[in-house]
């Protein structure tokens, strides 16, 4: 018995321990998760860098197949200048097509009927100076091109009696060329009264902004009543003495500044000018 005990104890520590082929089987399974993870990460990396070039020739190729959307643009990070690999060919088009014929510019549209057509008012002006030529040489009659547009300025001279706002006669002939001039063009027209620095104290004006009002209404009268001009493009305004063409230092200065003026607007003016932005009439 003490033989064993000591022969036992004579051992190796590992002596007793299992041994075989199958000890070290978890090394393997251990390389085969080691292996998949590597095979799974290299093939996340090659997903993720893609061949812009490459995959925007496959997008075209697909694009032409079905015949029809719109060309991709270039993809993130793509050369704009690199030129795609394998461009597709140009679909053929089908068997019997007609070509479509390459049609010329249109010529601009036409005004409609009735609608005025644009006019310089440098021709304007021209064709009433060729009608208004007596009283213009008369000196009853100016015509002026300023910022604000043409302006048609009827003298009170053989126009108004003093203090009066009604039209004589022979100012209305003038008063008729004016409207047709208005009529041929589709612009705003302002009708302003004007007097000298003259106080006014009569029993049916009593002040030179009465007058002068009263003269640019009766004139916007005679354009709608008598000459059918659209009311919507006029205005009236009275300015009594204060606006004057020249200082009223003499008889002969005064009389040019009592006078009437038919302002025709000029568009980019009238925008300006007219109250809530008024657009022209069409």
């Amino acid at each position: 018995m003490i033989r064993r005990a000591r022969a036992f104890s004579r051992r190796r520590p590992d002596e007793g321990r299992a041994s075989g082929p199958g000890q070290h089987r978890w090394i393997v399974s251990y390389a085969d998760f080691i292996t998949l993870l590597f095979a799974f990460f290299t093939a996340l990396y090659g997903i993720s860098t893609i061949d812009a070039a490459k995959f925007g020739s496959a997008v075209n190729g697909l694009q032409s197949a079905f015949a029809g959307g719109t060309r991709p643009g270039p993809l993130p990070g793509a050369r704009a200048d690199a030129p795609a690999a394998n461009p597709p060919a140009p679909a053929a088009p089908p068997s019997g097509a007609r070509p479509l014929a390459v049609l010329p510019p249109a010529d601009p549209a036409p005004a409609a009927p009735g609608q005025p057509a644009e006019v310089s008012l440098d021709d304007v002006r021209a064709r009433l100076r060729d009608r208004l030529d007596g009283p213009v040489r008369q000196g009853r009659v100016a015509l002026d091109l300023d910022p604000r547009g043409l302006v048609v300025s009827i003298r009170e001279s053989g126009s108004f009696a003093t203090g009066s706002a009604e039209v004589s006669p022979g100012a209305r002939a003038g008063v008729a060329e004016v409207a047709a001039a208005v009529r041929e063009v589709g612009n705003l027209v302002r009708v302003e009264g004007h007097t000298d620095d003259v106080p006014m104290h009569t029993p049916r004006y009593g002040s030179n902004w009465e007058l002068s009002t009263a003269r640019a209404t009766r004139v916007v009268a005679l354009l709608v009543g008598v000459h059918a001009i659209d009311p919507s493009r006029l205005s009236a305004a009275g300015y009594s003495e204060y606006h004057p063409r020249a200082p009223n230092d003499s008889d002969a200065n005064r009389a040019r500044n009592r006078r009437v003026d038919v302002v025709i607007l000029d568009p980019r003016v009238s925008n300006r000018e007219e109250p809530g932005q008024r657009t022209r009439p069409s």
